[in-house]
């Protein structure tokens, strides 16, 4: 089978050419390499044609989201398989791509496979050895997993309104629905050194809220949805208690973005039947 690799990033251009400089000893080489610089106000694209010039360069000149970017190189790439990444992060086998094209070889069913990371997020895990045994999931992340394409161009895909963050599970979603798998597998490991750069934990947590609201609108059915919607409503808030008032006062901003969403989503509603929907939701 075929790779494609994916990277999407915006201005951390030295955790990129950390990342394009492992990608130049992967053995074997994939197909293809696809960047999208986003908005990038730095050195990436002149970064990008000098440490891989054979990488196509997809250049966004004003900022149109992580989601945008990776609905686009899943549509435009040539493989069969893509191995989606981060600036940020890459994978710490040489062979990770002979490792990887046999899980979805012997497994027609297999949408994405996904896999342990070593992140600076949780300093534990840059010296663990046991990531436990492969399972089913119902989300993964886009920082180190591999997609099938065929399945990606069957299914809605990544929602672009989303524009960051909770792309993930609601594809995850979209895969249990139609009777696909999502697996974590600990055949291959992820290097994450996670930028604290461009990040902001309160406006993600925004759009992680919004975006998942969308996500039970555009696939719950009724009268599940209106559960679902109200419980997550709850949890979201007493998370955001708990980080301090700051956060819990701030709350309603994404309730008013998700609202303004709503008509989008019930335009475009594509119900999950419930049976699938809580196959996904008894998911670790």
């Amino acid at each position: 089978m075929t790779f494609s690799v994916m990277i999407t990033t915006k201005d951390r251009v030295t955790d990129l050419r950390r990342t394009l400089a492992v990608l130049r000893t992967l053995n074997p080489a994939p197909s293809e390499v696809i960047v999208t610089a986003d908005g990038c106000t730095d050195d990436t694209v002149a970064t990008v044609r000098y440490e891989l010039p054979a990488a196509r360069l997809i250049v966004n000149e004003t900022g149109c989201g992580s989601i945008v970017s990776r609905d686009r190189m899943m549509r435009e790439a040539q493989s069969d398989l893509v191995l989606a990444l981060d600036d940020d992060s890459y994978p710490e086998q040489v062979d990770c791509l002979a490792r990887i094209a046999p899980l979805f070889e012997n497994n027609p069913k297999l949408a994405v496979a996904h896999f342990p990371q070593r992140t600076d997020e949780y300093p534990e895990t840059l010296t663990q050895t046991d990531f436990g045994l492969a399972r089913l999931t119902r989300s993964f992340a886009n920082s180190g997993a591999v997609l099938r394409r065929a399945a990606y161009l069957e299914l809605p895909g990544f929602v672009p309104k989303f524009f960051h963050m909770y792309e993930e599970p609601d594809y995850g979603l979209q895969c249990v629905g139609a009777g696909y798998e999502v697996l974590y597998t600990p055949g291959v490991t992820i290097r994450h050194h996670y930028s604290g750069q461009a990040r902001n934990e309160l406006r993600n947590h925004h759009r992680h809220s919004r975006n998942e609201f969308w996500s039970m609108l555009l696939r719950c059915p009724f009268p599940q949805c209106v559960a679902l919607i109200c419980y997550r409503i709850y949890s979201q808030f007493s998370y955001a208690c708990k980080r301090g008032a700051g956060w819990a006062i701030r709350e309603p901003i994404w309730w008013f973005q998700a609202l303004m969403g709503g008509s989008f989503c019930l335009l475009q509603r594509r119900v999950i039947p419930w049976g699938r929907y809580r196959i996904w939701l008894n998911l670790p």
